[in-house]
């Protein structure tokens, strides 16, 4: 409105018209704040600013990633899965089930993951990778993903703060015998772990 405009207006019209537009304010700062009005998306937020292109599957537990133009090694905090390309040992028992099914689950979701790191633990371990919690697109834990399917062994020697869910979840999939457990024999570490060496029958 132009000042000749408002020039036109009675006194009271104008307190009213101040009144008006400071309401229409507050509403659109608390509708903003939560969340009552829809966004246009700019082209980062569709492309999910904290997204990282997997590049290489390792094992079960074990990717790597572009980060920022920098590939990073990153390795699941809190879960173990049988081994396969360590050189030290054989592939062990259900070692290429775990792979291929940590590999299936971050590729329908788009070959994208993210990241979040652990207070409890440090951020690599002595082979320099990543320690991270793997998170999918859609808000699903690969690390739970791979414990309630039996895919993995949950890893207790190091302190994680979902250290207990995932006991649980690793105690769930024994007791059902899914997965390696229904397929292996797998033998009790010291420290309330467990390692994948013979085949079941």
């Amino acid at each position: 409105m132009t000042r000749s405009a408002l020039s036109l207006l009675s006194r009271k019209q104008r307190k009213w018209l101040s009144i008006m537009v400071f309401v229409a304010s507050v509403v659109i700062y608390f509708g903003q704040q939560q969340g009552w009005f829809g966004t246009i998306k700019t082209a980062a937020e569709v492309n999910q600013p904290g997204l990282y292109t997997v590049v290489k599957y390792d094992d079960g537990d074990t990717i790597m990633i572009d980060m920022n133009g920098t590939t990073e090694t990153l390795r699941f905090v809190g879960v173990d899965t049988p081994e396969t390309h360590d050189p030290r040992k054989t592939v062990q028992c259900y070692g290429p089930e775990a792979s291929a099914y940590t590999k299936k689950l971050i590729s329908e979701a788009g070959g994208k993951v993210r990241l979040a790191s652990d207070p409890e633990s440090t951020n690599r371990d002595r082979y320099d990778r990543l320690l991270r919690y793997i998170y999918l697109p859609d808000g699903r834990l690969v690390q739970d993903e791979l414990l309630k399917t039996g895919h993995a062994f949950y890893y207790p020697y190091f302190p994680f703060t979902k250290s207990d869910q995932f006991k649980a979840e690793a105690d769930a999939a024994r007791q059902s015998k899914i997965g390696l457990w229904a397929n292996c024999h797998p033998a009790a570490t010291d420290g309330g772990g467990y390692n994948s060496n013979t085949q079941g029958t």
